[in-house]
């Protein structure tokens, strides 16, 4: 009779143990989805505009607010005309949020953010970026700096187009630059050069 006592006190105790962790479990901290490897493209009339990888995608859904979460990192292609790639994106981590009601789309960047436009060999670095998929625009209020072959800027908050082509530093400080047009270099044309004229 004491043997099955014990049996049964040790059934309920390790049942309640069980339940008092079930009871911790927060599932709005669990994702709906784990994808390993994410890899997609997107493309229009046949050309491709965007390729996107990352090693982890989460996916979060709530009743007014859906996200993917990327913890280790995230890289975007941008491609422009004939396919050419032109603009990369790469952080350490990123979210991506959609919002049921608006029927908008936010995707936010951060850690170490570097954002290269190849074609203009500009390269901005800073540590939280956002991107409109709707106006096409990225920005940041974050301190940023921007190198590019003429110098280099620095500031806090940017604006541009997506495929940072036309960025804008709003409050700029320290800015240090390198002249290529210097406009006190003598070019001698050697094929239509006459020379001075000759004394008669």
């Amino acid at each position: 009779m004491m043997a099955s006592a014990l049996a049964l006190a040790f059934v309920v105790y390790s049942c309640k143990s069980h339940l008092s962790e079930a009871e911790k479990l927060d599932l709005d901290k669990i994702p709906l989805q784990a994808v390993d490897s994410m890899f997609f493209v997107q493309s229009e009339n046949g050309q491709l505009k965007m390729r996107v990888e990352a090693p982890r995608m989460e996916v979060y859904e709530h009743d007014t607010l859906s996200y993917d979460l990327f913890p280790r990192g995230l890289r975007v292609f941008g491609y422009g005309e004939g396919g050419v790639l032109e603009t990369t994106i790469v952080s350490q981590k990123a979210r991506h949020d959609k919002f049921a009601k608006k029927g908008e789309e936010l995707w936010s960047a951060f850690g170490h953010v570097v954002i290269r436009n190849i074609l203009k060999q500009e390269t901005m670095e800073t540590d939280t970026l956002y991107w409109d998929s709707k106006t096409k625009e990225i920005w940041t209020d974050c301190y940023i700096k921007m190198y590019s072959p003429s110098g280099s800027m620095q500031g806090y908050g940017m604006r541009s187009d997506e495929m940072a082509r036309n960025a804008i530093l709003l409050n700029p400080f320290d800015n240090e630059f390198i002249i290529d047009n210097d406009s006190t270099k003598v070019v001698v044309d050697s094929v239509n050069f006459i020379g001075p004229m000759l004394k008669k």
